[in-house]
Formats: C-alpha cells, sequence, structure tokens
C-alpha cells in the first residue's frame, strides 16, 4: 500500500519598499470657532500647492493624493479641580499623499512639520506597487510548493519509499487565504529622528521591508 506524506511548505521574501504614503492630520483648536477654522483651511491650501508642485501619476515624486472634508466640533473640557471650563472649538482634516521618492518624502514632511500650523504626521505606510506585489506572490507561491514537494521527499527518502507523487495541495489551513503580505512597518509605519541642521529641523523617515510570505498544505503519497 501507498504511504500517505502531509507536509505543510512554507517560504518568505523581503522586498524594500516602492511606494510611501504619507498620513497626515491637520488641526487647530481655540476659544471661538472661525479663526481655528480659517487657519486649518490655510494651511490645508498650503499643503495642496506644495503637492500640486510634485504631483505626477508618471514620473513625479508624488504618485497619486487625497484630502477629506475639514471638519469643525466644539467640546467643554473639565480642570483638575472638577470645573467645567469654557467652549474649545476644533477644526481638523486628514489627508494622505503617496511617494515614489522617498527622499522628496522626508523632506516634504519636514517642511509641513516645521512651518505648516497644525500639522501632524499620524505615519508612513510602506508598500510595492501592484504589479510587483503580485509578480512577488507568484514567486512566494512558487517557492512554497517547491519547499513542500522538498520536504515530502525527504521524508519519503527516510524510510526509503523512492519518489513522492502529489495527490492535493491547498493554502494552508486549507480554508486560509495562504499569502500574507505584512509590512514590517505596519505596527509603526516608519522610524523617524529628528535633529537640527543650520537652524532647522531635519527628518528621516526609514521604510521598512515588506515581508510576503506563502504556506501551502500538501498531500503525497510514495511506495506502494
Amino acid at each position: 500500500m501507498p504511504t500517505e506524506v502531509v507536509v505543510r511548505g512554507s517560504y518568505a521574501a523581503f522586498q524594500r519598499p516602492e511606494r510611501g504614503t504619507v498620513r497626515a492630520t491637520l488641526a487647530l483648536e481655540g476659544p471661538t470657532l472661525q479663526p481655528v477654522y480659517d487657519q486649518v483651511v490655510a494651511s490645508l491650501e498650503a499643503v495642496r500647492g506644495s503637492v500640486k508642485q510634485l504631483h505626477d501619476p508618471e514620473a513625479g515624486p508624488v504618485t497619486w493624493w487625497s484630502t477629506q472634508q475639514v471638519r469643525t466640533w466644539a467640546r467643554r473640557p473639565w480642570n483638575n479641580e472638577g470645573k467645567q471650563l469654557p467652549l474649545v472649538h476644533h477644526a481638523s482634516v486628514g489627508l494622505e499623499v503617496k511617494f515614489r521618492d522617498f527622499t522628496e518624502l522626508t523632506r516634504w514632511v519636514g517642511r509641513h512639520v516645521v512651518a505648516t500650523p497644525g500639522f501632524a504626521l499620524d505615519g508612513v505606510a510602506w508598500t510595492l506597487t501592484e504589479k510587483h506585489r503580485a509578480e512577488l506572490e507568484r514567486t512566494v507561491r512558487t517557492r512554497a510548493v517547491q519547499d513542500a514537494a522538498r520536504r515530502a521527499q525527504e521524508y519519503a527518502d527516510a524510510l526509503g519509499l523512492g519518489p513522492v507523487r502529489p495527490v492535493a495541495i491547498a493554502d494552508a489551513g486549507m480554508l486560509g487565504e495562504g499569502i500574507a503580505p505584512t509590512s514590517l512597518a505596519a505596527v509603526a509605519f516608519s522610524r523617524a529622528s529628528a535633529g537640527k541642521e543650520s537652524g532647522g529641523v531635519e527628518l528621516q523617515l526609514t521604510p521598512e521591508d515588506i515581508k510576503v510570505a506563502a504556506d501551502v498544505d500538501a498531500r503525497f503519497v510514495a511506495g506502494g
């Protein structure tokens, strides 16, 4: 009778990011709404203007960008003695800017952190292009299958069963997704350090490698 061999094959690849999407917020607060709202709108226009100068989907440093609507609200805070204080008015807007040039990304963020009122960096999402990610996923899947076949053959060789023959192959767990692209920067988004140079602030954002991994389950038979 043939002997069944069931194995799991795995493979992971690491690739330097090709895109960095800046996620930032413009937010201010004050005792009256109109000045707060006007300053956020002015800051947003400054950001938009700087992005438009860099935006070119084919060859420019910025490939895509998006801004949300300006939100306003008010709240009445409490002090440490339990007394309710006067209303504080808030205005904020979120934005995303995707860069292919990481040096320009760092410069752009640094300029706005220093010069644009209310600008705060929420993080940077490091990614691959869709085309390259698909190619890398195909490669990773293939290598995971090859790893499963190698493992199965090693088990068969240990028992002197001869060549193995594939019977079934599936994503890990049979119902799992198998391909699991994970950016090592997904939790912290970026590594950033700030230092002074020529009276200004130099911001450094260092992208982490992106991990693309695949696990497959496979059934083989040998002997018999």
